[in-house]
C-alpha cells in the first residue's frame, strides 16, 4: 500500500473503533472542523501560539501533501453516524535522512491512545521510507507527548527554556 493510500483500522483504549489513514486534499473542511474543536491549550501545545486561523499559504502546506517529503495521517472515528476527524499527525523532511514530526488530537479525544497510534504510524512510515532520524519540539509543560514520545524510544536531544528538542535514531 502506497502511503498516499494508507488507512489502517485500530481500536481505542476502550474498545472503540478509529480509522488513521492518509490525509486526503478533500479534508480540508473536516481538518479545519477539527481545529475549532481543539482547546486553546492543546493548539498552543502543537503549533507553540495559539492559532485557529492559517493564510492561505499554511493552508496550502499543511494539506498538499507529496507522500514523500511530507507525510500526514489522520484519525477518524464515528460520531454518531458520521465521521469526524479527531487527530492527526505529520513528519515533513527537512534535510536528507532526517525529519520533523508534529501531531495534535482534539481534546474530547485526549488520553484514549490516538496519538500514540499515530506516532507508532508515523514512525513505521518513516521506517518505510528509509528515514535515518525522527525529531520534534515538544513545550515542556507538554507532559504527555513528552510521555508518548519517549515510550517510542525519542531522547532529549537539547533543550532550552522554551522547548524540549527531541530525536529517535530509525537505524
Amino acid at each position: 500500500m502506497s502511503r498516499a493510500t494508507y488507512s489502517v483500522q485500530e481500536q481505542l483504549r476502550d474498545g472503540r473503533p478509529i480509522k488513521i489513514r492518509a490525509l486526503r486534499p478533500d479534508d480540508e473542511t473536516s481538518m479545519l472542523a477539527a481545529i475549532d474543536r481543539t482547546g486553546t491549550e492543546s493548539l498552543k501545545r502543537r503549533f507553540f501560539v495559539t492559532k485557529r486561523e492559517f493564510s492561505d499559504n499554511e493552508t496550502a502546506f499543511f494539506m498538499n501533501i507529496d507522500f514523500v517529503n511530507h507525510v500526514a495521517l489522520v484519525a477518524e472515528i464515528d460520531e454518531d453516524g458520521r465521521t469526524a476527524i479527531v487527530g492527526g499527525g505529520r513528519y515533513v523532511v527537512v534535510e536528507s535522512g532526517r525529519a520533523e514530526i508534529a501531531f495534535i488530537v482534539v481534546d474530547a479525544y485526549q488520553r484514549q491512545g490516538i496519538g500514540a497510534i499515530l506516532v507508532r504510524h508515523i514512525v513505521g512510515l518513516a521506517r518505510a521510507a528509509g528515514l535515518k532520524q525522527l525529531s520534534a519540539d515538544v513545550l515542556p509543560e507538554n507532559r504527555a507527548m513528552l510521555n508518548v514520545l519517549g515510550k517510542f524510544g525519542f531522547r532529549t536531544h537539547g533543550m532550552d527554556p522554551q522547548v524540549v528538542h527531541l530525536t529517535l535514531p530509525l537505524l
